[in-house]
């Protein structure tokens, strides 16, 4: 562009005004910004009267387009360092609180419990750190629960890491429909069954699953068959692993349990036998989101042949009961009324935690005992090993255990 005849204000007039026939235009940044420093430099732009320096700033804008505030904004860029330039700010970076390894001790913890929620999440590893000692976990421990979701979505976290039965309903006079009151007592147990699938009309195996429902302590027995013959035994053995005394023993409408021999067994024990109300769909909804989030968690839902009921039975025992009720934090509930009188439940982090620690907290928890344990030396179960470090042996146990079952299953096939 060549504009070295315009060399007198008069000549800017005569182009603003139309009256000078001159074409003009600019096709580049660095040809605008170069043209824009040889115009003030040409015309004295600092020894010019107010008058002069309009004209000049409205002969800059007709040529380059640019908006007056941009204009003015070069000029004084000029008339500080003496000329123009695409200036390169940084962009600001803040520092990195959690490094690569808490990333990886967060996609080890998910590994291992199978990527609960963010409050369970950040339970476990602050418990790591504060209950067990793990010096590793006290920067990751700090985490917020939101901030854990974001992490998960990192690359370094990336790179590291059936059928349902309906239960049969039969109308048999057994049992009180009603909703079990525990009035924050634990011995409140809800009780449900999940079927292991199917495979070319063979059952699989069944799990029992009960739950306790102010403390969430939670025991899975599995059982080849629901007849009187292997599910009496079993339910023996189940209401006697949980550590507190059973008040109460609520289930669905099925006819597994809703018949006079678990009626009897009820009975002798003095425990309250109670069933879910006609559309209450709720009144067993506590141990049914269990079956999902624990028994399909660690079972999934392949067939299972029912000759491996004793076998899962030992891995119950040894490893998941032990996991979910000393090592895996739940959430619990804390209810509000609003001006209106309706409850509303909220869910905050500092009542997240195991369904033992929970027990725990219950004034005067000693006296729901059974006879002949303690809280010491439930205690003492509790911290032999951490969170990650039991969810870790019960993976491992979990493994062996599949190895087993489907890797037979395989050789006959």
């Amino acid at each position: 562009m060549n504009d070295n005849n315009l060399t007198k204000l008069g000549d800017v007039l005569a182009f603003l005004e139309g009256t000078l026939q001159v074409e003009l235009k600019v096709e580049s940044q660095p040809e605008s910004y170069a043209w824009i420093t040889g115009t003030l430099v040409r015309f004295g732009y600092t020894q010019l009267k107010k008058e002069g320096k309009g004209l000049i700033r409205q002969y800059i804008q007709k040529v380059t387009g640019y908006q007056r505030a941009q204009t003015t904004r070069l000029i004084g860029q000029y008339l500080v360092a003496g000329k123009l330039g695409v200036r390169r700010i940084p962009r600001q970076k803040f520092p990195l609180k959690y490094g690569v390894c808490d990333i990886l001790l967060l996609a080890k913890t998910d590994a291992l419990h199978g990527t609960l929620s963010g409050a369970t999440t950040k339970r476990i590893m602050e418990r790591e750190y504060l209950v067990y000692g793990k010096e590793e976990y006290r920067v990751i421990a700090d985490v917020s629960v939101a901030h854990i979701y974001n992490l998960r979505k990192r690359k370094i976290y990336l790179q590291r890491n059936v059928h349902f039965t309906k239960t049969e309903f039969r109308k048999i006079a057994i049992g009180e429909r009603k909703k079990p009151q525990p009035n924050g007592k634990p011995g409140y147990i809800r009780v449900d069954t999940v079927h292991q699938g199917d495979l070319e009309k063979t059952k699989g195996v069944y799990h029992i699953n009960a739950v306790d429902e102010v403390t969430q302590f939670e025991i899975v027995v599995s059982v080849e068959r629901i007849s009187e013959a292997y599910l009496l035994p079993v339910l023996n053995f189940l209401l006697e692993s949980f550590p507190f005394v059973i008040l109460g023993f609520h289930t669905d409408n099925g006819s597994e349990y809703i018949n006079k021999d678990v009626a009897k067994l009820l009975n002798k024990l003095l425990i309250e036998f109670t069933k879910s109300r006609a559309r209450k769909s709720n009144d067993n909804a506590q141990v049914e989101s269990k079956n999902g989030s624990v028994v399909r968690r660690i079972f999934g839902y392949s067939h299972i042949e029912q000759k491996w009921a004793n076998r899962i039975n030992e891995f119950n025992k040894d490893f998941l009961n032990p996991y979910i009720n000393f090592h895996r934090p739940c959430y619990f509930a804390r209810v509000k009324v609003d001006a209106k009188g309706k409850e509303r439940k909220e869910y905050p982090l500092e009542l997240v935690t195991t369904p033992y620690e929970k027990f725990k907290g219950i004034p005067d928890a000693k006296s729901y005992l059974k006879p002949g344990i303690t809280l010491e030396a439930l205690d003492e179960q509790a911290r032999r090993r951490s969170d990650n470090e039991f969810a870790e042996m019960m993976v491992k146990a979990r493994s062996e255990l599949f190895k087993e079952i489907f890797g037979i299953e395989q050789k006959r096939a």
